[in-house]
């Protein structure tokens, strides 16, 4: 009783804020609400404080910042869903600035004492902070034996405080569930559990090393982008120790100009770093704004904060690749008979449909300059098409595509004349060559032999543990006994059979 009158009260306080900001029931939503709710935002909005010019995103996100730490990571997932709140509203979410003021030196030192045991043998010097967020905050740090590194430590008790947040929010999706049925297709009660589950992640900040660490690899492979190295010695559950870069955020685009960067080079450098991770390893950076790219007085262009991270599975990649490709070379069948093969579109939908609908998508991006041609707008039709169709996108893709935007969106700030699609056509014809070709269908084969292989050497072991099933069985009418052993015998003689035919093809094709 007293948790549920705790939820609505953090609740109350969060309507009332975002009713200050015209973000309940917003006015541009108003001629898709049904009638009570359109009358109780005429009644509402005269409460609402003027805030002319700004769109909806932008005053939801000036709300969320004022509720606090948990509100702005409901935010930023928000921003990872354009198929719920649309394009625009993603693309204001997405430039939440989660800035705090910092919490003392003293309260750091005395985490780090507790995490990692005495401060002085670690660290020769740890400076004021440099940097504050909602979550944590970094300082720079002097070694014993020379060398800066950056240290990002925890706020107090920060976890007690996102959980306590996440459990009202929950206790609202459950509501909004229960009394409005409608919103069940949104799972608004499963997206709080996923944003409470990655805040829980982000309390942890071993996990994010491991993040790091693990996208440190990917970039080293295809060098479009750095990645700070972490100093596991120096970090546990609350503490993260890694390279101090030292150079100009790209928020600062003066200071990037002013140290010479290659700004058109910057600009193909995330869009081919972020392409390359995705197709190539699945493993993509899914928070990639200007505040987290580094341009460094090395000439690298770093990136940093792997608390929001992606990953997309082989079928995904070749999905998105083929997209892309189709699209690059303009064969709209292909990308709509790709969507059918994922199995994304109802088959009640002919392909020739489908095609059309996605030419209608394709036609107009070609023949324009890059200036002239909006992802944005090119996704939203995307969005529009699929509801239309019926299709169900995994949200690895959503979360990919979203990401796409933000991109797009930081190297157009670099190089205004930047085309994504000339500087993705490397990467996409890279990834068809390689696992479209000979050498992908070859590698599939072997694949496919070596897991035909290791059937076949579970054969015996199943066999075993169905004639051990057999023992064990009640007897029965010998009708029934007999019955069951032919239908085991047809299944067992039909496994063998199919796993041989399967052995012998494959290594006739290799």
């Amino acid at each position: 009783m007293f948790d549920s009158l705790g939820h609505g009260l953090r609740l109350a306080r969060m309507g009332m804020t975002l009713l200050r900001h015209d973000a309940l029931l917003p006015r541009e939503y108003q001629e898709r609400m049904p009638a009570p709710l359109r009358f109780l935002g005429g009644v509402l909005r005269p409460f609402a404080m003027r805030r002319r010019g700004r769109s909806v995103g932008a005053r939801l996100a000036l709300a969320l910042e004022k509720l606090g730490p948990a509100y702005v990571k409901l935010g930023q997932f928000l921003a990872t869903r354009p198929d719920i709140i649309g394009v625009t509203a993603a693309d204001d979410l997405g430039r939440l600035k989660d800035r705090l003021p910092p919490f003392s030196r003293v309260r750091a030192l005395d985490t780090i004492n507790a995490e990692l045991g005495a401060t002085e043998t670690l660290f020769g010097a740890i400076s004021d902070p440099m940097a504050a967020a909602s979550v944590a905050q970094v300082h720079q740090a002097i070694l014993p034996r020379g060398g800066v590194v950056a240290v990002k430590i925890l706020r107090p008790r920060i976890e007690k405080r996102l959980m306590r947040e996440m459990a009202a929010l929950r206790f609202g999706a459950g509501l909004i569930e229960y009394f409005l049925p409608s919103t069940r297709r949104l799972e608004p009660v499963q997206f709080v559990e996923t944003v409470a589950n990655a805040l829980q992640r982000e309390c942890d900040l071993r996990l994010e090393a491991g993040a790091a660490a693990e996208f440190r690899e990917v970039a080293i492979r295809d060098g479009f982008l750095a990645v700070p190295e972490i100093d596991w010695s120096r970090s546990s559950k609350q503490v993260m120790t890694l390279t101090w870069i030292d150079g100009a955020p790209l928020t600062q685009l003066d200071r990037v100009t002013a140290m010479g960067a290659d700004r058109a080079a910057l600009a193909t450098a995330v869009t081919r770093g972020f392409l390359a991770a995705a197709l190539d390893h699945g493993f993509f950076h899914a928070d990639m704004h200007e505040g987290n790219l580094i341009y460094g007085k090395d000439g690298k262009l770093w990136v940093v904060d792997f608390g929001i991270m992606g990953r997309i599975g082989k079928k995904e990649r070749r999905y998105l690749a083929e997209i892309l490709y189709g699209f690059l070379r303009r064969d709209y069948r292909r990308v709509a008979e790709v969507h059918f093969e994922a199995g994304y579109v109802a088959e009640k939908v002919t392909i020739e449909e489908f095609s059309q609908a996605l030419r209608a998508i394709g036609e107009p991006i070609f023949g324009k300059t890059a200036d002239q041609v909006s992802m944005s707008r090119l996704l939203l039709q995307l969005f529009d098409v699929s509801h239309l169709f019926g299709m169900h996108l995994r949200p690895e893709l959503v979360m990919l595509q979203k990401t796409m935007v933000q991109v797009e969106g930081v190297a157009r700030a670099l190089y205004p004349k930047h085309d994504m699609w000339a500087d993705a056509r490397p990467i996409v014809e890279r990834w068809v060559k390689r696992e479209l070709g000979a050498e992908g269908i070859a590698r599939r084969a072997a694949d496919e032999a070596s897991s035909g292989w290791a059937a076949l050497r579970r054969l015996p072991n199943t066999v075993r543990l169905l004639e051990q099933a057999a023992r064990n069985m009640k007897p029965e009418p010998a009708p029934a006994r007999r019955a069951q052993f032919q239908w085991m015998s047809f299944w067992l003689g039909s496994v063998v059979a199919g796993l041989a035919v399967t052995v012998l093809y494959l290594l006739n094709v290799l």
